[in-house]
């Protein structure tokens, strides 16, 4: 049953939850992530939300500086260092809170989520929840659109729980920003701070190993609004799959192996070249999960086009499906190869 909150006294007697956004040049959304946060049914009085910014070369910090002199819960902090575990670790030591909750400057949140994070957190004691994410365009675009679709397909990312959706409470390995007890990080340690990208899957395993319970709820929705042109597309996925390989360097439990089938993908088809000078059955042996990849690329891609309606996004998917994991894939290879002889990004 949700909570009623009838009085000031009830209200303090709620856990303080800190929300921390990292945030860099990101004008065009943040104003949209605060608002559905301030606009939770959770008590304002226990809620804070600190804004950690990355040096922004836009109107972020302007903007975020005047909500915060219109709502004193709302909190503007630097990040000289700019990266994203840098903001998490700076909005942890900051924070006041029982509960520490992470969020995306690209989301937004229901007016019910922190309040059903806390309901959940303490009912199951687990360590950290989180919910799933409805990926969204960020303009209203047919390649945006189809983008966002390919995002949120299983074909697409695989057995990524948090953005196909579970249709009951499950404990998994990770899940999207976390909701975390305050404890958690005096127990297993701060965000690794040289992880440029995938600090809170390699956070979230070293969580796991530690003990520590992480559940990933139906019930819990955010909106996220993905990226809408083909370059960052491209360009966050490459990232991604590098530092979820080269990561590694820094961190023993940097990620799980359903992280490298994309990197495995892309070297079986680069293998492709050697095909002139192998026997026919070594051909038709890669032939076969190829073609396999063709029907699936074509099945899943179908299913958006009747979503979009649009016919030509058919010919878009199956082309964004591809290069979604061809992406992903050399930015894997690129980390191996980076890991192996050491060099640096």
């Amino acid at each position: 049953m949700p909570l009623i909150f009838v009085d000031g006294v009830r209200d303090m007697e709620q856990p303080l939850v800190t929300v921390v956004i990292p945030a860099r040049n990101e004008e065009k959304t943040i104003e949209k992530c605060l608002a559905s946060l301030l606009q939770s049914d959770y008590p304002s009085s226990r809620l804070e939300i600190l804004v950690v910014d990355g040096m922004s070369e836009d109107r972020t910090r302007e903007i975020v500086a005047r909500i915060s002199s219109e709502h004193s819960r709302v909190r503007l902090l630097l990040n000289e260092k700019r990266t994203t575990p840098v903001a998490r670790n700076i909005g942890i030591r900051a924070s006041n809170g029982d509960y520490v909750m992470f969020f995306d400057a690209h989301s937004v949140a229901p007016v019910d989520y922190v309040r059903k994070c806390v309901e959940l957190i303490k009912a199951t004691g687990a360590d950290n929840v989180g919910g799933v994410i409805k990926t969204v365009p960020s303009k209203e675009t047919l390649l945006a659109e189809v983008i966002s679709k390919v995002l949120s397909s299983g074909f697409g990312v695989g057995s990524s729980k948090f953005r196909t959706g579970v249709e009951k409470l499950e404990e998994v390995d990770t899940v999207p920003f976390g909701f975390y007890r305050k404890e958690v990080f005096e127990k297993v340690g701060y965000f690794n701070e040289n992880l440029v990208r995938n600090q809170d899957i390699e956070f979230n395993l070293r969580l796991k190993k530690s003990g520590g319970k992480i559940l990933l709820s139906p019930e819990l929705e955010i909106t996220y609004f993905s990226r809408s042109d083909l370059k960052g597309f491209l360009k966050n996925n490459f990232g991604n799959g590098f530092w979820v390989i080269y990561a590694s360097r820094f961190s023993k439990t940097a990620f799980s192996l359903r992280h490298l089938i994309p990197m495995v993908f892309t070297l079986f088809l680069l293998s492709g070249v050697l095909l002139p000078l192998l026997p026919t059955l070594l051909t038709y042996l890669w032939l076969i999960p190829m073609a396999l990849y063709l029907i699936m690329d074509v099945i899943f891609s179908i299913r958006i086009m009747y979503k979009c309606i649009e016919k030509s996004s058919l010919l878009m998917a199956m082309i964004l499906f591809p290069l979604l994991h061809l992406a992903y894939g050399l930015g894997s290879i690129t980390g191996l190869l980076r890991l192996l002889f050491g060099g640096k990004r």
